[in-house]
């Protein structure tokens, strides 16, 4: 490994120095206009800068970018105290001309009766495993776990359909199922004849939660990695389905994909300990790896992350050092399907929770077939 870590400090250093006088949080701001109506707004950014080995213009020199990776405006309705609406933008950028772009991320109404049984419809997250629950900003590691957490979206882990969802046993049990567009043929690129699923075959998610301990942390059936000092212990089962979405006509397969994974966080007069586990299992063979439209690629796949969080405030937060282990391992491992695994070392520096915190982290990706990735990361988080 090229990088040094005395370049790892200094780079810490300066994030910290530029970022910390400026730093703020606060919840999203809301108006209200009647009884049970209300508007709030609010504004979330994911900003990096980063270092990855023989990645410059000349070959073999460290690349060094910043980047906006994450981008959000968040937007939501009460029109009274069932009916509710939500709309959330994603910010994007062209690979072509570097333009930005602003895509719609969620919309969608909710009809939210009880703790125990609501309908929301539209453009959001299916039931699916605890990462793509998470989303960025709700990680306990600065990246997504992209080598493990595979299932078919439309758009940023989202689809369209509808979600079922609600809390039982004193909001212990969280349960979350729907049916949603999946892998269309008329939607995806190329010679559309060639695509599966042409019958137009849905999309079914599930996803039942247990929390031993402390319950309720969440909203919806939405999830979080860390809470920062709460005593949890979570476990859950995830499932989806798709007749004859995956691969090509005369080829194609059902898509079946299920998890399970579990989070345990306590807390220690010392410091906050937090572990975190999941595998999965992506159950099809007939993919026709460089050809299968949906991108399915089937196998094996194994998340593990350790972390612990120091007690005492330093300055503006409190420090969080983890270590996060990624596998995948391809049902047939080829040039277009390989296995991966990925490391990660890190360093979050918590300011405000999920709202406020500097990250810095060491990644190395190892991919059959291809040489090894190593990649110095300093993100900055922020949520208003």
């Amino acid at each position: 490994m090229k990088f040094k870590m005395k370049k790892c400090a200094v780079l810490v250093a300066l994030a910290a120095s530029a970022a910390l006088p400026s730093m703020s949080t606060q919840a999203a701001g809301t108006i209200t206009f009647g009884e049970d109506k209300s508007l709030s707004i609010g504004l979330g950014i994911r900003t990096a800068f980063t270092s990855v080995e023989d990645a410059a213009p000349n070959g073999n020199s460290r690349s060094k970018d910043f980047d906006v990776d994450d981008a959000r405006i968040y937007i939501n309705a009460s029109f009274n105290k069932y009916i509710k609406g939500t709309f959330n933008t994603f910010t994007t950028t062209n690979s072509a001309d570097g333009q930005d772009s602003i895509r719609t991320l969620d919309a969608y109404l909710q009809f939210e009766f009880m703790d125990e049984f609501n309908i929301w419809m539209g453009q959001l997250l299916p039931p699916t495993d605890r990462a793509n629950l998470d989303g960025p900003f709700y990680l306990n590691a600065w990246s997504y776990p992209g080598v493990v957490s595979r299932y078919q979206n439309k758009f940023v882990g989202r689809d369209i359909g509808v979600t079922l969802w609600g809390k039982l046993l004193d909001k212990h049990l969280v349960y979350s199922f729907g049916a949603y567009e999946g892998n269309r043929a008329s939607s995806f690129n190329g010679n559309s004849a060639l695509n599966p699923n042409r019958s137009d075959n849905l999309m079914y998610s599930g996803r039942v939660q247990y929390d031993f301990w402390d319950a309720g942390n969440d909203p919806a059936y939405y999830t979080s990695s860390t809470y920062y000092g709460k005593d949890v212990l979570s476990i859950a089962l995830v499932g989806m389905y798709q007749k004859d979405a995956v691969g090509q006509v005369g080829a194609s397969d059902d898509y079946l994909a299920y998890n399970i994974d579990a989070l345990l966080e306590k807390k220690f007069t010392a410091g906050v300990l937090n572990v975190e586990g999941a595998a999965y299992k992506y159950d099809f063979s007939k993919t026709a790896v460089n050809s299968d439209a949906a991108g399915a690629k089937s196998g094996k796949a194994y998340l593990g992350l350790v972390s612990w969080l120091f007690p005492d405030v330093v300055g503006w937060g409190k420090f969080q050092p983890y270590a996060r282990y990624q596998k995948f391992s391809a049902d047939s491992g080829t040039l277009f399907n390989p296995d991966v695994k990925e490391y990660d070392l890190g360093l979050n520096y918590i300011i405000d929770g999920h709202n406020a915190r500097i990250s810095t982290v060491y990644t190395k990706t190892k991919t059959e077939g291809i040489s090894d990735i190593d990649k110095f990361t300093v993100g900055l988080q922020l949520q208003f």
